[in-house]
């Protein structure tokens, strides 16, 4: 009979125990795949939400606080860019040879707990998320040009909100006016996986009319001027080069007068730009994908880190717990053992039965473990989505729980050293004895 067969019915003779010694085992795995999981997604999530534009210009104040604002709509905008320096990178103005796309964005207004953007018509035609994929709409159309009150409504959001395609709806702090004018859903997104399922884009013309700010400085005819959230601006690509290109001035195909083309001073622009708006009074140029990947790295990697470290000495414990389990195991076991060295078993055969033991425990734990910790994922992913907008599913996968598989093969090794020790050490005469 094989070894492993011998184990296994070794484990099935003390069911109850090897069942609670495994579930122990499964608890700690679970946990790990859960973080593992989560923590990837949400990783993969913020950084790909954070990939559709280069750069955002927004008021002096928080980068962090501007992204969250911004990209997840979390919390409030750090203060108001003025329309002047939209018309800079738009059009003739000052860096429109450097951008590709400049995309205002205002914030500030919800309904039914559903924040509502202001944006215009472009924001679904020229940015794109998870990196290269575009917008699409599972219902109706895009918000329209010179129709200021047309609404484009979040997959999520429109669950959340009952809202569909030809519905209507006005701000929360408007609900009891009468005369307000109303926004029309024109069109639902199809779902993307990203903040933006969660939110209410209107057209910027229309975000702007639900303000009744008196004039400022700037307006020559008594109009409000135009101030926007934040501006999400795309950088040429034709014009930027890519990140960690490096010129080798011993190549062969090195050509100084390359140097002193205008593309190469635009280049130079375009990556000193982030320095130029930061000496101005007004604004700041932030990087989302660095101020997401701070965030990760300082704050939701060291909480990751601490969860699984937690998750790791719980499995340490219950391979502790399976040792001891095991050891106690002995004392019953000794005629058994005794009568397979009579038999003929060598000392390293009964030694390699109870390895197999424990091995085959903890296989089972992780076994298990994989899967409580996916149906938990399968259970929190709900309440995750409902608050971030980011879609965690029973099937998502990371290669980190690979590793999970050898690492209980080696615990298991190792916790059952000692009674596979045991069992080799003892003496078939002795334990024969009555």
């Amino acid at each position: 009979m094989p070894l492993w067969k011998i184990a296994y019915r070794s484990i099935q003779f003390r069911a109850v125990s090897s069942i609670l010694t495994a579930f122990s085992m499964s608890l700690g795995v679970a946990i790990v795949v859960t973080v593992i999981v989560i923590h990837g997604v949400l990783n993969d999530s913020f950084n790909r939400s954070a990939q559709g534009y280069d750069l955002i210009v927004a008021a002096k104040g928080s980068p962090l606080n501007v992204v969250l604002s911004t990209v997840f709509f979390i919390g409030e905008p750090v203060g108001e860019v003025p329309e002047s320096y939209l018309r800079m990178f738009r059009g003739a103005g000052q860096f429109s040879h450097i951008t590709e796309e400049a995309i205002p964005v205002s914030i500030g207004h919800h309904h039914r707990g559903v924040p509502i953007v202001g944006t215009d018509p472009d924001f679904f035609t020229k940015l794109k998320y998870r990196g290269d994929q575009p917008y699409r709409f599972a219902h109706g159309e895009n918000i329209r040009f010179g129709d200021p009150f047309t609404a484009v409504i979040g997959s999520r959001a429109s669950r959340r909100t009952g809202l569909q395609t030809g519905d209507t709806f006005r701000p929360e702090y408007a609900q009891d006016v009468a005369d307000y004018e109303e926004f029309t859903i024109v069109g639902v997104l199809a779902p993307t996986g990203t903040p933006n399922d969660n939110a209410i884009f209107v057209h910027i013309d229309g975000f702007d009319a639900m303000h009744g700010h008196d004039c400022g400085d700037e307006c020559a005819e008594c109009d409000e001027p135009r101030r926007f959230s934040a501006i999400l601006l795309m950088l040429s690509q034709d014009t930027v080069p890519p990140m960690g290109t490096m010129v080798d001035p011993n190549s062969p195909d090195f050509n100084p007068a390359a140097l002193l083309t205008e593309r190469t001073f635009v280049n130079i622009e375009a990556m000193e730009l982030p320095a130029i708006l930061d000496r101005t009074p007004d604004v700041q140029a932030v990087s989302p994908v660095r101020e997401i990947s701070n965030l990760l790295s300082n704050i939701v990697g060291n909480v990751q880190m601490v969860l699984l470290i937690l998750a790791i000495l719980v499995i340490v414990v219950a391979g502790i717990g399976m040792m001891v389990s095991i050891y106690n195991s002995m004392s019953e076991r000794r005629q058994e053992i005794a009568l397979m060295r009579a038999l003929g078993a060598r000392r390293l055969t009964v030694m390699m039965i109870i390895l197999l033991e424990s091995i085959l425990l903890s296989l089972a734990g992780g076994v298990m473990g994989v899967l409580f910790g996916h149906l938990l994922i399968a259970g929190i992913g709900p309440l995750i989505s409902e608050h971030t907008g980011i879609i965690v599913r029973f099937w998502d996968f990371q290669v980190a729980e690979l590793i999970l598989i050898p690492g209980l093969v080696l615990l298991a090794t190792v916790v059952g050293l000692l009674p596979a020790a045991v069992a080799y050490r003892q003496d078939v005469a002795t334990s024969l004895a009555p």
